[in-house]
């Protein structure tokens, strides 16, 4: 029987103590073993470290779980504090999990199996949207199938659910942006344009909380973002990159207003 592959949970994490702890604890839960944390704290003040660190020694759990906490010196985004534990990391498999979300207790074996037995290099699954106190408001669905058409108007991958082969990302430039949201899109974007195909997992193994003035929550900023991922990364002229932006807007509607 060959041994089950590693895989490395990358968090970034910027003043949400309590989330974080609770994320944690649905990393502990996973059923997969074969698995190693890396925080990448990525916060000025460095008043919670040694909360983090006390948490991990005070933790009760069944089996030791490999982690390591990387400090930046300054803050340097949560899209760069990634690339930072990409680089770090030395597993076969990657997975995201920002710090306010949570994941079923199954996440990382149903899903990392299905890419073993697939050969699949990037996956991700649909996902419950939650509030602060962890009410279900919302769900997404993930498609089969993605192709780089799909994805260039509508952005329907949850970072939180994707799980990369590690021979994909931190060559040829694949690495997240330095943008302050869509940073995820893009890179989705780049990858697609290697490997054609994005699959998707019709479970939902992991909970995305939306919360009242978070990055994500910011409409302006989104918008603006929106545009500099045609404009800036994806080399498209102005009057295409605003087409696509309007695009990417009106699917993003449809799927608040189904949901």
């Amino acid at each position: 029987m060959n041994k089950l592959p590693y895989v490395t949970i990358i968090i970034p994490y910027k003043n949400n103590l309590y989330y974080l702890f609770s994320a944690l604890r649905s990393v502990f839960k996973q059923s997969y073993k074969n698995l190693k944390i890396l925080i990448i704290y990525d916060d000025e003040d460095k008043s919670d470290l040694f909360k983090i660190k006390n948490f991990f020694k005070s933790i009760t759990i069944k089996r030791k779980i490999p982690f390591n906490i990387i400090v930046n010196k300054n803050s340097l985004g949560a899209g760069h504090a990634r690339n930072v534990g990409i680089k770090k990391s030395k597993t076969k498999y990657v997975a995201f999990l920002d710090s306010d979300d949570l994941w079923a207790k199954n996440k990382l074996k149903i899903q990392i199996d299905y890419m073993e037995k697939n050969n699949i290099l990037f996956s991700h699954t649909s996902y419950h949207v939650i509030n602060a106190n962890n009410k279900i408001i919302s769900s997404r669905l993930a498609k089969k199938k993605i192709f780089f058409q799909d994805l260039i108007t509508s952005c329907d991958i949850g970072l939180s659910t994707v799980i990369l082969n590690s021979s994909l990302i931190g060559k040829d430039k694949l690495l997240f942006p330095g943008i302050k949201t869509k940073e995820d899109y893009v890179l989705w974007l780049r990858i697609i344009k290697k490997i054609k195909t994005i699959r998707g997992l019709n479970i939902k193994l992991t909970y995305y909380r939306k919360t009242k003035g978070s990055l994500s929550s910011n409409k302006l900023l989104s918008l603006i973002n929106g545009y500099k991922v045609y404009r800036n990364y994806m080399k498209y002229g102005t009057v295409k990159s605003l087409f696509y932006l309007y695009m990417l807007s009106i699917n993003s509607l449809k799927k608040i207003i189904i949901n």
